[in-house]
């Protein structure tokens, strides 16, 4: 199991960094606004921070979901069985 959980985060981590590097090379985090409202009163760092985390979480659930997808019905429901 815990094998299996850095199969999914590690790889995970690293595309956040360069998906976070692509966004930000394009994207100046000063300069974003709450849906064309008022301006998001957060450091640089704190928008650095919750950017990564939202990406790696939406990278991890992705591999989750395929790592799921991958299981066959008995490793599913019988998950010592494997």
């Amino acid at each position: 199991m815990k094998q299996r959980a850095l199969q999914i985060l590690w790889p995970a981590f690293l595309m956040a960094g360069v998906l976070e590097m692509l966004v930000f090379a394009v994207i100046d985090p000063g300069d974003l606004h709450w849906f064309g409202g008022p301006p998001v009163e957060l450091s640089r760092q704190a928008v650095y921070t919750l950017t990564f985390l939202i990406f790696w979480g939406v990278i991890a659930t992705a591999g989750a979901l395929t790592a799921l997808l991958e299981m066959t019905a008995r490793q599913v429901n019988h998950p010592e069985r494997r």
